[in-house]
């Protein structure tokens, strides 16, 4: 096994990308859904996290949170990083039910990732969805390893996911105010 020397932690609505066998990527996941992919060939892989399904925020500022665009950001960069569409493997994470007051986005996010992968093609070797307890995921995206712990306090998570959900409805108000100023932008 390599040394790790680069941690690097994946966040809501992030998705990174590399090939360094040194590096190791990590994530929390409550309600959101992380996607470890990689081509065993190459040595490439990438991990994201969303939050939804899908959709559309009307202002482009927080499409990375939708899984739609998630997944092919994560795709589109193990390609242009030398995989191949045909090696890809999968290996997906989260979908939990954490807080009551988030309704059934967990099992959302969940049946969204296993429909887009069997609809894309994508071979998912594995996967660990839904349930009632975060995960903590390790990924080393050069070999395909991963390591999943469920976390028994889920209440880290879900004060992460209740402050996401007020800092997103927070923006989508101050998007609302701004688009009624009058000004219009081509």
């Amino acid at each position: 096994m390599t040394d790790i020397s680069t941690i690097t932690t994946v966040v809501q609505g992030e998705v990174v990308v590399s090939d360094d066998p040194s590096t190791l990527l990590v994530t929390l996941l409550g309600s959101c859904v992380s996607v470890c992919m990689f081509d065993p060939v190459a040595g490439v892989g990438g991990m994201n996290h969303f939050l939804l399904p899908d959709g559309d925020d009307g202002h482009g500022g927080t499409a990375m949170r939708f899984g739609v665009n998630a997944m092919e950001k994560l795709v589109n960069g193990i390609l242009k990083a030398g995989g191949s569409l045909d090696r890809l493997q999968c290996k997906a994470f989260g979908g939990a039910a954490i807080i009551p007051s988030l309704g059934h986005i967990g099992q959302e996010n969940s049946r969204f990732v296993l429909r887009y992968l069997a609809e894309e093609g994508l071979h998912c070797v594995s996967h660990s969805l839904g349930g009632s307890q975060a995960r903590r995921v390790r990924f080393w995206p050069a070999t395909g390893r991963a390591q999943q712990n469920l976390v028994h306090d889920a209440r880290t998570v879900g004060h992460q996911e209740e402050a996401y959900s007020r800092r997103e409805a927070e923006a989508e108000r101050k998007w609302a105010r701004e688009a009624g100023s009058g000004v219009e932008l081509f």
